[in-house]
This record gives C-alpha cells, structure tokens and sequence, in this order.
C-alpha cells in the first residue's frame, strides 16, 4: 500500500506540473485563461443548487457521469496496454482489440437474446475471447518471426476496424435504423444503469476489480514473475529457463482480455447498440493512463478517473470559453513529457554522480 501511495503522489505531481505549464500557454491563446482553467478544472463536477420549492438538488450530474463512463473504459485499456508493458513488448493494439470485443458482445447479445444471467455473462466472455485472440496474432508474429510488435499491432488495428465495419454493414445492419448500425441490443443483454440519467453501470465496480485481478497476475503468479522477469531482462531470461515464446505471446494476449472488457463497456453498457462510424483512438488514450500510473495496474484506475475527468473538463471548456479541447492533447502531451523527465531525471543524477566518484578517484 506504502508504494501504492507513493505511485498515486507521483501521479498528482505529474498532472500538477502539466497544468502549471499548460495554464501558461492557455494564458498566451486565451483572452480569458483563469475562466477557460476554471471551466477545465471544475466544468466535470456535479452543482448544488437550491430548487424552486426551497430544497438543494444536484445539477449537471450527468457531467460526472460522462467521467465515469470514460474512466471505467480508459481503465480496462490502461490495464490492455500496462500488461504487455510490463514485459516490453510495446503493443499499440488495443484499439482492435476494444472493437473486435465489442462486435464479439453485440453478436452474442443479439444472438441469444435473453435472459440475463445467461446473455450478459456469455457476451462478456466472447468479448474478452476475441481481445485474446486478436491479441495472440502480434504475439505470434513477434515469437516466431520476431516481427516489431508496434508495427504488427498498429496495421492489425487497421484490419479490425475494417472487419468490424465489413461485418456490421453486411451481416448485423438493421436496415430499419435510417443508418449503419447494429440493431438495439436486447434489453435482458443491457447493462442496468446504477446512477440515474447516466450510463453509469455496474461496470464501475468491476474495473477497480480487473485491476486487482491484474496486479495479482503479475505479481503473485508464475507467468506474472516470467513477464517481468522477460521484461526486465530478456537473456537473464532465457538463461534462468523462462520460456520466452509462451511469455511473449501471452503477454500480449492477456492484455487483449481487458480491451475486449472495454468493447464489452461500450457496447452493453453505453451505446447498447454498435454503429458503423464508431471513433477509433481509445487505445492510444490506453497508453497515456499507463504512462501516468506508471505500469503500475493498481494505479491505473486512479490515471483513468484523471484523464477522463480532464476531458470532460476540456469539453465543458470548449463550449463555454474560447479555448478548443485540443488544449487536452497539448496537456497530454506534457503529462507524457513529465513521465518520462521523472524516469529520465534520476538516471542522468546517478550518471553524473558516478561520473564524479570516477574523477575523485582518478
């Protein structure tokens, strides 16, 4: 828990200093940078109010739920990417993973139908069965024919995608929807939604669950300690009787069961149905949560809530100042830059601390 800690404060020191510098170039683009900083910060959270029958209410709950939902879904794909991360193999797949599980979710929810604690179990399983397997295909690549795993996994999602939209336009359209789309998902396959005029479900208990699941696998299981023992060092390794292939692939592999999780949130749990034009790009904002919580899958959940409320934040902020929500790519980009001065800082102070004892004894 000690170091638990401490990952959480070197994730709050990261996003401080990126807000420190982004609220200076926000003050160079904006007529008003306190307004649109305040809008960021606070246009996520939830407003008492006084009702008109004299009592408090809550308003813009759903503000707070929209961070929810993008939490629970930034946190499975966190978890997708720090998984293969762990033993350095810098898999960028997860976008294809997210929409091959979430087209596995949909068709096994159209396809059974009901009840629920039969259909919702039986889409979840298909949902991380095909992140799994789409996850299995880089592993291979890399294991058998050492193929980079960022170029196999970055066309691979170029592929799923198209799959995807082959198959919803040909096998699952619903003519009747005036667009392309699946047909609504059956009621029974739906996930109930905890938090009202939200699409808040009960999947914001499970992802906290799935990252205890993940801590567990990496740290208290023998395949986790062959991961990052191949990922701190692969000859030792191989040396020491890892098995390397086997660890590669299912590294990868294990990382697409959480993308599939995430296909299975978006699918039964926000859209409840899949259309043709749905966006790409979450696994590359799976990346940025993992750099934030620093590998770290107990960490992940509290980079996700982080990240999702900054953005919603940056959409509050687009609609009310006059500062557009790529100022969140450009504070995106700085969290990145701070990760990596936080590693990089350290190992330059040791250098040059060696360096110094090599000339005092010289």
């Amino acid at each position: 828990m000690k170091a638990l800690g401490r990952e959480v404060g070197r994730v709050a020191l990261v996003l401080a200093a990126a807000l420190a510098v982004g609220f200076v170039i926000t003050a160079l683009v904006s007529h008003d940078p306190l307004k649109a900083y305040r809008a960021l910060l606070t246009g996520a959270l939830p407003e008492l109010v006084q009702g008109p029958d004299g009592g408090w209410v809550f308003r813009r709950v759903t503000r707070i739920g929209a961070v929810l939902e993008e939490a629970i879904t930034l946190t499975f794909v966190g978890l997708a990417v720090a998984i293969p991360f762990r033993a350095r193999q810098f898999s960028i797949g997860a976008d294809g993973q997210v929409f091959l599980g979430g087209l596995a979710a949909a068709a096994v929810s159209l396809a059974i139908g009901g009840p629920s604690f039969f259909v919702i179990p039986a889409a979840c399983l298909a949902a991380m069965a095909a992140g799994f397997v789409w996850g299995l295909v880089p592993g291979i690549l890399k294991a058998r024919f050492e193929a980079n795993e960022i170029v196999t996994t970055l066309m691979l999602n170029i592929v799923a995608v198209q799959l995807y939209r082959l198959i919803i336009m040909d096998l699952l359209n619903d003519p009747a929807a005036g667009f392309l789309t699946t047909p609504a998902l059956p009621l029974p396959s739906v996930l109930s939604v905890l938090v009202p005029s939200t699409n808040v479900t009960i999947m914001v208990l499970w992802a906290p669950v799935a990252a205890i699941v993940a801590w567990l696998l990496v740290q208290r299981t023998t395949l986790g300690f062959e991961i990052r023992l191949l990922g701190e060092n692969a000859l030792f390794a191989a040396r020491a009787g890892v098995p390397i292939l086997r660890t590669t692939v299912l590294s990868i592999a294990l990382g697409g069961v959480f993308a599939g999780l995430a296909g299975f949130h978006i699918a039964n749990g926000l859209l409840k149905r899949l259309p043709v034009d749905l966006n790409p790009g979450i696994g590359f904002s799976g990346i940025v949560v993992t750099l934030i919580a620093r590998n770290n899958p107990l960490a992940v959940p509290f980079a996700a809530l982080a990240y999702a409320y900054l953005r919603v934040g940056a959409q509050v902020m687009e609609r009310t100042t006059d500062v557009s929500r790529e100022m969140v790519l450009i504070l995106q980009a700085l969290i990145i830059l701070f990760v990596a001065s936080d590693r990089f800082g350290p190992g330059m102070l040791g250098f040059w601390r060696a360096r110094a004892v090599r000339r005092r004894a010289a």
